[in-house]
């Protein structure tokens, strides 16, 4: 089974820039989105064999996301047990033998502005994570928004403390981990360098490749010997992040 996560930074945008014919190529089983940045209504794509499900952030342009999936699920929920439903972070969808939960983890923003929500939020979707867990594997995927550790981004030295590298937000991802789950593309490379999945727009970040791993597949570590491969597909625009995939036998 082939899932592919990506945050297109605008949905409607991303469709202007090639969005179908990538997602056509990648012919996955399960394509999840995040940033979507509209309303259901706003952009029409439908393709043939898929069932989709939206959440839209209230704000309008602002966050959402989205799973395209070939095989209905038995249920799909969104938020979190009836909490974080303003911003249309996290969709979970039940099928036979899985869980999948898209989410668009929240930005801790400039000088951790957000860290408190921050904190909450990480809190609520590990521990719901693990009531799921009990019943069947899980697939989390997406913009988690963090690095986890020195090689998962350019330049860690002068990024310790901000936004997506600091203590706080590296230590919820520590603890999300030991709770009984393995980040699959570390898994299946762990000592590989220079590999990223999101750059600034700012000083040719992409053109120099000083970017970021955080766009994810963190999956139950009693399926990690499922996996077949994981790939991050940096050869492919149309975003400030590239699409992340994961093959898995399940």
């Amino acid at each position: 089974m082939k899932l592919v996560s990506w945050n297109v930074n605008g949905f409607r945008a991303c469709l202007n820039k090639g969005f179908e014919d990538i997602f056509n190529e990648m012919n996955a089983d399960i394509f999840c989105i995040q940033e979507t940045k509209m309303q259901p209504e706003q952009a029409d794509f439908s393709p043939e064999g898929y069932f989709k499900y939206f959440f839209s952030a209230i704000k309008k342009g602002y966050s959402g996301t989205a799973v395209y999936t070939k095989q209905k699920p038995f249920n799909v929920i969104f938020g979190i047990e009836d909490k974080h439903m303003d911003e249309g972070r996290v969709i979970t969808c039940e099928y036979e033998k899985f869980y999948l939960i898209c989410c668009y983890t929240p930005n801790a923003q400039n000088e951790l502005k957000r860290i408190d929500y921050r904190m909450e939020f990480e809190d609520d979707l590990r521990n719901y994570m693990l009531k799921l867990n009990k019943i069947k594997p899980i697939i989390l995927c997406g913009d988690l928004n963090v690095a986890h550790t020195e090689i998962d981004l350019k330049n860690p030295k002068s990024n310790r403390g901000n936004a997506g590298f600091s203590d706080e937000e590296r230590g919820k991802f520590t603890e999300l981990l030991d709770a009984g789950f393995t980040d699959s593309w570390r898994y299946a490379h762990p000592d590989i360098t220079g590999v990223y999945s999101w750059w600034s727009y700012r000083f040719n970040a992409r053109k120099n490749n000083a970017g970021w791993r955080i766009d994810y597949f963190v999956i139950s570590d009693r399926i990690k010997e499922n996996i077949i491969e994981t790939d991050i597909y940096t050869e492919i625009y149309g975003s400030d992040h590239c699409p992340v995939a994961l093959d898995i036998e399940i």
